[in-house]
């Protein structure tokens, strides 16, 4: 889905395959993959903040683990907080200057 070169450490890039637009993400040299809509609103993960492992979404600024999935914490629209559910993560691995993603 990537070469190695185009995702040095602490970035992010947005990868379609097989019709499913995900989120691909270096953490220290360490590459993982998640479903880039946010839950909630459908809101692109892509466009919200990466800060370390987490990414948040730039609609309601619920944060999320890149490397599991899971809500760290949920967001708030007004006073309101949400109750989001965790978004689905991909095995991503890489071989030799490629970055792999497998789609089970």
């Amino acid at each position: 889905v990537a070469r190695v070169d185009e995702l040095p450490p602490g970035t992010k890039k947005k990868v379609v395959l097989e019709g499913k637009t995900l989120l691909l993400t270096n953490v220290d040299g360490a590459y993982y993959a998640i479903d880039n809509r946010c839950p909630h609103m459908g809101g692109s993960l892509y466009e919200g903040l990466l800060a370390g492992d987490t990414i948040t979404c730039p609609k309601h600024k619920t944060t999320f683990s890149v490397k599991t999935g899971k809500v760290i914490q949920n967001g708030k629209i007004a006073f309101i907080n949400l109750k989001v559910a965790d978004v689905q993560t991909y095995a991503v691995e890489a071989q030799g200057n490629n970055i792999i993603l497998k789609m089970a």
